[in-house]
């Protein structure tokens, strides 16, 4: 069997130790080199031609970012960024996932024996799911441009205000690559479009800078909601890394409901906690639509939401960066539609015009 070849670059000697120890335990990964900067790394790369790279950010000679830039313009490949739980650490991160890292781990906390068992699969899981990614798919779509918003009478408007054909909700749910295929989305979205509910799988820190992101790149408002808080047209609510999020209906409006509870397929929040929940109370009224993402999170709450009328979309294995989540939901046999990244937004809006049919 052809072990995964991994070049750790990390300015910490006892990081590097501590991630070569870890990968190595794993009987289909060998770590060939570890890298204390980009410029050593560089010359590891072309000598081991390693098949995923763990990158750190902040490090000597060259940060992480502006190496990861050259890297996708030179030689693109799968890509964990190691990161801290700051702010700093977030928005960094989030820039490297808009340049093609593939995903990122948070840096392992040395003295927590439980926290580093629990790093140790998460690592090594992440770097199996890099050697297997679609890099092209992480490259063939542009960084979206932040947009100037234009205000339209119809937004921030409660929909019991509105007419019942305007009770329409969109839930989506997506993980590895979602950052940046999430964005490729709302993007094309205008600002009288029917409310967004999406659970990505990011650590809570992530949680704040990541709406800001979603936000400058559309015409609709995102935010992160609070607990009973009226869904409202023309707006994208972001389930925050804390808290599971559901949807009831409350004669013709739609209150948010944060949970917090145990994690459910193992992530918290859970896409298909918000798939049940809009199930129940939305029915024919909704799209859901599933991007992008490692594991089944939300294959059955999709299977729940074409049950209870809702028209179903999965992104494509094709544009995607790992077609973990829309591939379980398409064996499933619970999607309407497989569409390209490019094209969900239309199909999205094509859908909601004609009344869901």
């Amino acid at each position: 069997m052809k072990k995964i070849r991994v070049l750790i670059v990390d300015d910490s000697l006892l990081i590097r130790k501590v991630l070569t120890s870890i990968l190595n335990t794993a009987s289909d990964i060998e770590v060939v080199g570890a890298a204390e900067d980009p410029l050593v790394a560089r010359d590891m790369i072309k000598q081991f031609n390693p098949d995923v790279l763990t990158l750190d950010i902040e490090m000597p000679h060259m940060d992480g970012i502006t190496f990861l830039r050259n890297l996708m313009r030179l030689r693109p490949m799968p890509v964990v960024m190691i990161s801290t739980l700051t702010e700093h650490g977030a928005e960094a991160t989030l820039d490297a996932l808009a340049l093609g890292a593939v995903d990122f781990v948070l840096k392992p906390r040395i003295n927590a024996e439980n926290t580093l068992a629990d790093y140790s699969e998460e690592i090594i899981s992440k770097v199996r799911v890099a050697a297997n990614t679609n890099v092209k798919a992480i490259k063939q779509h542009e960084e979206p441009q932040q947009v100037v918003k234009v205000i339209n009478p119809m937004q921030n408007i409660p929909l019991a205000r509105n007419t019942a054909g305007f009770t329409k909700i969109i839930a989506l749910g997506s993980s590895t690559g979602g950052t940046e295929a999430i964005k490729v989305v709302v993007k094309s979205m205008p600002a009288d479009s029917p409310p967004i509910l999406i659970t990505q799988h990011l650590p809570a820190a992530f949680s704040d800078s990541f709406v800001k992101h979603i936000d400058s790149v559309t015409q609709m408002t995102a935010s992160i909601p609070v607990h009973g808080q009226v869904v409202e047209w023309g707006n994208i609510y972001l389930a925050p890394g804390t808290h599971h999020m559901e949807v009831i209906r409350n004669n013709n409006q739609y209150i948010i409901q944060l949970q917090d509870s145990e994690p459910v397929n193992r992530h918290k929040p859970s896409v298909d906690v918000l798939f049940h929940a809009a199930a129940k109370c939305a029915k024919d009224n909704a799209v859901c639509v599933l991007l992008t993402g490692m594991g089944a999170d939300g294959a059955v709450g999709m299977q729940a939401m074409k049950t209870a009328g809702a028209k179903t979309i999965v992104q494509d294995e094709a544009s995607s960066v790992v077609w973990g989540m829309p591939g379980a939901a398409f064996k499933l046999g619970c999607a309407d539609y497989v569409v390209p990244l490019d094209d969900i937004a239309a199909k999205i809006l094509t859908l909601v015009k004609s009344g869901l049919r």
